[in-house]
């Protein structure tokens, strides 16, 4: 977590940006700890909360769009096969996939709040073939509340932002 608030640090939303982006393609970053962070760095007036909710949502918008249409594309044999690298397996594949079937399109929008589920709800939403509209619609709103959300904690947590960042540890990372 150092290296990305170091990083976060010197390059700000650019950061921001990427680091969420690669978080929803599956890579093992703490996106609620570096939005937590960058609140707490808008609390203390270096940025702006409604530029960094709007470029973090933009990230996340990117990275989950992408993890939709690779699995549009690659289809689910090939996770089958090779998804173990991006901590895609089948059991969790078909969890997502069982939890997509019973709830719908308002799973993508709560997905972001679950650990491990946000990573894999746009894989296993293109290689369920929802529809591009209603996928977009809901994975949108959904990463525009969770930006919100944690954005704001840190904002509204200020200097005490580290307190939380430690119950994170503990739960995601």
């Amino acid at each position: 977590m150092q290296f990305v608030i170091g990083l976060f640090n010197h390059y700000g939303y650019i950061v921001l940006l990427i680091a969420l982006m690669l978080e929803l393609i599956a890579f093992p970053l703490p996106g609620e700890a570096l939005m937590t962070y960058c609140g707490y760095v808008i609390y203390k007036g270096k940025m702006s909360l409604i530029l960094s909710i709007l470029i973090a949502s933009l990230g996340v918008s990117i990275g989950i769009t992408l993890s939709y249409f690779i699995g549009r594309i690659l289809g689910s044999a090939f996770f089958e096969k090779h998804g173990h690298y991006i901590h895609m397996n089948k059991n969790k594949f078909d969890k997502v996939y069982l939890w997509l079937q019973k709830y719908g399109d308002k799973l993508l929008i709560i997905a972001y709040f679950i650990p491990g589920v946000r990573h894999v709800t746009g894989y296993v939403s293109g290689i369920a073939h929802i529809s591009y509209k209603k996928f977009s619609v809901n994975a949108y709103i959904g990463a525009l509340i969770w930006t919100t959300t944690f954005i704001s904690l840190g904002n509204v947590l200020g200097v005490n932002w580290v307190k939380y960042h430690h119950l994170l540890e503990g739960i995601y990372l």
